[in-house]
């Protein structure tokens, strides 16, 4: 099997490309344009030629008519001394007939040594004059310009003869002629000026495409690092403004996904590693059923940490992969009630005291459950995080632009430097104490997700007095949106 060579490829793909084609339907408009220019010029050029020269030839023959009409009958002797008086007009031949078609002159023989008063002259312009019309035809012989032309000579209404004009110009072929091989060369010149200058943009449009590709390849096999010059302001350089900000999102979502995957695996690896401990230890050691019935709540509760941490994680899924939901209206009293009934049994066990504060009227747009997550994560976080004896509260104030909720705590509060990170997955403020929590660090990085898919925003603060304070920013719903149609 024979091998293709670096060559054929480039040419095969130069030959596939889109830069060809609209190089060559540019040419082709070119040219087309350029055979127009052509074709057009040269004939208007005849035109107007040949029509100065028809005006030209017909006054002459005019001229003549006017001097013979003024006969009743032509003969040679008054024949020729009109055309001796006319003689002033430059014209290469004069032929004079009488009605009969009988040569009565003859420039070419004014003298008549040939006889021509006998000889009778059929041109097909004296004819068609002789029948009572102007004639006039003019046409490319050689190198010259012939115009010929025939008119009735007419005394009281009456056809007596006919005026034969035939000129010769070489001068006005040659103008014309020099004008065509100008528009010519001018075309021709403009034609290589074009594919020279089409030949150079396609070539370089063709690299800066190629650079595109190499780059477009690149982030396809992982090598986030590719980038595009982004000088100019034309498409390309607008192509490459956006590439660059796509790569380094997807640079940032590779490391995301990458730590995401190692903090999973690392808090996947922690309870499990418990687990095959404990049990490990009751297969392979005499244990009174006390001691094995701690290890076995220590395996369950192990059990159900990898539980919560796996409901957490198909959240993030959940959020991360599917579309915003409908948002419908939901009340947030109800949902803050339930909430704090749910986790009531936890707050007894810290001896904290659970408050809401929610008009009845507060109302946001809400895809379902959302609202009822958020509460839940940031209640459950202040639980918690709290001391014995201490409280969280729940609040909400509406207004004609926004509602509020607000989520405080008596608790521990978080360091100043450590807010900007809170809603990070998998970050803790106290590593030791969030482990004996149970929690992963991803509480609050669904809340943000929840918050910010709902149009809302979140910010913490510190409680006067000491704890924390989330603050939770909704736009307040239209009243259609609330009311329906």
């Amino acid at each position: 099997m024979g091998t293709i060579s670096s060559s054929d490829i480039r040419l095969r793909d130069l030959l596939r490309s889109s830069q060809l084609r609209y190089a060559a339907a540019y040419l082709l408009i070119t040219s087309a344009v350029l055979l127009f220019l052509n074709l057009y010029a040269p004939f208007m050029i005849r035109r107007i030629t040949f029509s100065s020269q028809r005006n030209a030839i017909m006054d002459k023959a005019q001229l003549f008519v006017s001097a013979f009409s003024t006969y009743e009958k032509l003969d040679e002797k008054n024949v020729q001394a009109t055309v001796q008086s006319v003689k002033v007009l430059h014209t290469a031949r004069v032929v004079v007939t009488d009605a009969g078609a009988r040569c009565l002159y003859d420039s070419l023989d004014p003298t008549g040594r040939e006889g021509q008063a006998d000889r009778l002259v059929f041109y097909p312009e004296l004819t068609e004059a002789l029948e009572g019309n102007d004639a006039v035809y003019i046409r490319y012989e050689g190198n010259e310009l012939v115009s010929k032309a025939a008119m009735p000579i007419v005394s009281y209404n009456r056809t007596i003869g006919a005026v034969y004009l035939m000129e010769r110009d070489p001068d006005q072929a040659a103008l014309i002629a020099g004008l065509q091989r100008t528009v010519l060369w001018i075309s021709l010149g403009l034609g290589a000026l074009v594919l020279l200058i089409s030949g150079f943009f396609t070539v370089l449009f063709s690299r800066r495409m190629g650079k595109v590709f190499v780059s477009v390849r690149k982030l396809h096999g992982g090598d986030y690092s590719a980038r595009l010059p982004e000088r100019g302001s034309d498409e390309l350089a607008r192509l490459g403004v956006a590439f660059n900000e796509l790569a380094q999102r997807l640079h940032q979502s590779e490391e995301v996904r990458k730590q995401f995957v190692s903090n999973a695996s690392h808090e996947l690896k922690t309870p499990l590693a418990s687990i095959k401990l404990l049990s490990d230890s009751i297969l392979q050691n005499e244990m009174d059923p006390a001691t094995t019935r701690e290890f076995v709540a220590d395996i369950g509760s192990e059990a159900d940490r990898l539980t919560r941490l796996s409901a957490k994680l198909l959240e993030l899924t959940r959020l991360d992969t599917q579309p915003v939901e409908q948002l419908e209206p939901t009340r947030v009293a109800p949902v803050a009630d339930r909430v704090l009934r749910m986790l009531t049994p936890l707050a007894r066990k810290q001896e904290l005291r659970l408050t809401m504060d929610c008009p009845e009227d507060c109302t946001l747009l809400s895809a379902p459950d959302d609202l009822y997550q958020i509460l839940f994560n940031l209640v459950e976080n202040g639980i918690k995080y709290n001391s014995r004896g201490g409280f969280v509260a729940v609040t909400a104030a509406d207004s004609p632009e926004e509602l509020v909720i607000t989520v405080e705590d008596s608790g521990m509060g978080i360091p100043d430097s450590e807010k900007p990170h809170i809603f990070e997955r998998f970050y803790r403020v106290d590593k030791a104490r969030s482990r004996k929590a149970g929690g992963a660090g991803l509480g609050l990085s669904i809340v943000w997700d929840m918050v910010t898919r709902n149009r809302g925003s979140i910010s913490v603060s510190d409680r006067p007095g000491g704890g924390s304070c989330f603050r939770l920013r909704f736009p307040a719903p239209d009243r259609e949106e609330v009311t329906g149609p």
